[in-house]
C-alpha cells in the first residue's frame, strides 16, 4: 500500500491499494470506519471526489441515514433466511448451500461491514480484484500452496449471489438502486458445442435400441428395452427437453393431420421450464407413441415416460461407441434433442422456426 494523504484537516485519508491504480478514501464517523474507492487515478481529482464523498456523510449523519445504514452482512442474513424458506422444495439443497458457501467464504469477510451504499460499481471490480490472490484453502491442497484464482464460471456464481442480496435489499428500502454488476474488460466467453448423435450415429443408436427390444438379455428386460427404444424415437423426433418428457401425460398428446404438410404428426402440450407451450413432432414420433398406447393400455393422466432408463441407455451407448462425441463431450438423454434441431436444421427447416 503506498503513502497516504489527508484532506479536511486530517478528516479524510486517501491512500492506494497494491495492484489498484484508483486512489482509496477512508475515515471515522459516527463509531464506524467507512472507505470508498474514488474511481480517480489522480490525486487532485481524488481529492476532490473525496471531499464530496466526505461532506455527504456528514449531511446524512446531520439527517439520521447514515446511522441506521443496513450492512451488506444485514442483507446477506435477511436474504438467506428468506430464500431458504421460500424456496423450500423448489430448490435443491445443494443450490441453497451454494449460495452460503460463496457468502460465508467470500462475499461477508470482503463486504461484510460495508453499509449497502457503499456497495458501488467500483467495489465490486475492487472485489473481483481481491479474489484474484484470496481463496478458502481446500480440504486436499497443501501447505505452502498458492491459491487458485477462480473459474469465470466460480466468479459469475459469486456475482448472482451479490445480485441476490442486494436485490433482497432493493425490496426491504435498504437501498435505493442496483449497482453496475457487469464484467469490464469482459473478454469473449468459452463457446462449448453440445454433443448430438449425427445421422448415422442416430441410427446405428436406435437400430441398437431396437434389437435389444426384440431380443432383451433378460426376459424381464423386454418392458424395459422397448421403452427405451421408443422414448429415443420420440425424443429425437419431438426435440423435447428431458425434463418436459419426464412430465408428460397421454393426454398432452393427440395424433392430427398437419393442414401444411398433410403428414399424421403429434400436438404436444408442453409444461417445462419456460412455462406451457405447444410443439408439433414429426412424423415419426407417431409410431412410438402408438406402441406406448398399445403396450402400457394408459389412463389419460398417466405418464407416458414414468421411469428414463438410465443404465440401459448408458450401456448401449457404450457397447456401440457412442458415447463421446469427436471433441469428448459426454452423450446424454439431452443430446436427442440437439440431435433433432441439428437434423432439422441439415434438412433446410428455418431455424428461427426451430426455436
Amino acid at each position: 500500500m503506498s503513502t497516504g494523504h489527508t484532506i479536511l484537516g486530517g478528516k479524510v485519508h486517501l491512500y492506494m491499494r497494491d495492484r489498484s491504480s484508483y486512489w482509496q478514501a477512508s475515515t471515522y464517523l459516527k463509531g464506524k470506519n467507512r472507505r470508498m474507492s474514488t474511481k480517480e487515478s489522480s490525486l487532485r481529482q481524488a481529492k476532490e471526489v473525496a471531499e464530496d464523498w466526505y461532506l455527504e456523510l456528514r449531511g446524512k449523519a446531520r439527517d439520521g441515514i447514515l446511522h441506521n445504514e443496513k450492512s451488506f452482512k444485514d442483507a446477506a442474513k435477511k436474504f438467506l433466511h428468506e430464500y431458504e424458506v421460500i424456496t423450500a422444495g423448489v430448490r435443491s439443497p445443494i443450490y441453497i448451500e451454494g449460495h452460503k458457501r460463496r457468502l460465508n467464504n467470500y462475499l461477508i469477510p470482503h463486504f461484510g461491514k460495508k453499509g449497502l451504499s457503499e456497495i458501488t460499481a467500483g467495489e465490486v471490480q475492487e472485489y473481483r480484484i481481491w479474489r484474484q490472490s484470496f481463496s478458502v484453502p481446500r480440504s486436499n491442497q497443501e501447505e505452502g500452496d498458492k491459491p487458485k484464482p477462480p473459474s469465470r464460471s466460480t466468479m459469475h456464481h459469486e456475482i448472482v449471489t451479490l445480485r441476490q442480496v442486494l436485490k433482497t435489499a432493493i425490496r426491504h428500502d435498504w437501498l435505493q438502486h442496483l449497482p453496475d454488476l457487469s464484467m469490464p474488460y469482459k473478454a469473449a466467453g468459452k463457446i462449448s458445442h453440445r454433443a448430438w448423435f449425427s445421422p448415422a450415429e442416430y441410427k446405428k443408436l436406435y437400430k441398437a435400441t431396437r434389437q435389444r427390444a426384440l431380443k432383451p438379455k433378460t426376459k424381464r428386460w423386454k418392458q424395459s428395452s422397448e421403452q427405451l427404444h421408443d422414448y429415443i424415437l420420440f425424443m429425437a423426433n419431438t426435440g423435447l427437453r428431458p425434463d418436459e418428457a419426464n412430465q408428460l401425460q397421454y393426454r398432452d398428446i393427440t395424433i392430427v393431420k398437419d393442414k401444411g404438410t398433410n403428414e399424421t404428426i403429434l400436438e404436444i402440450e408442453v409444461r417445462g421450464k419456460r412455462g406451457v407451450g405447444y410443439c408439433k413432432s414429426t412424423r415419426g414420433a407417431v409410431r412410438p407413441f402408438e406402441r406406448l398406447m398399445e403396450r402400457n393400455k394408459p389412463e389419460p393422466a398417466d405418464l407416458i415416460f414414468p421411469k428414463f432408463q438410465r443404465e440401459l441407455f448408458n450401456r448401449i451407448l457404450d457397447e456401440e461407441g457412442l458415447k463421446f462425441d469427436r471433441e469428448g463431450n459426454r452423450r446424454t438423454a439431452y443430446s436427442l434433442r440437439h440431435t433433432y434441431i441439428c437434423m432439422r436444421l441439415m434438412e433446410g427447416a428455418d431455424i428461427y422456426q426451430i426455436c
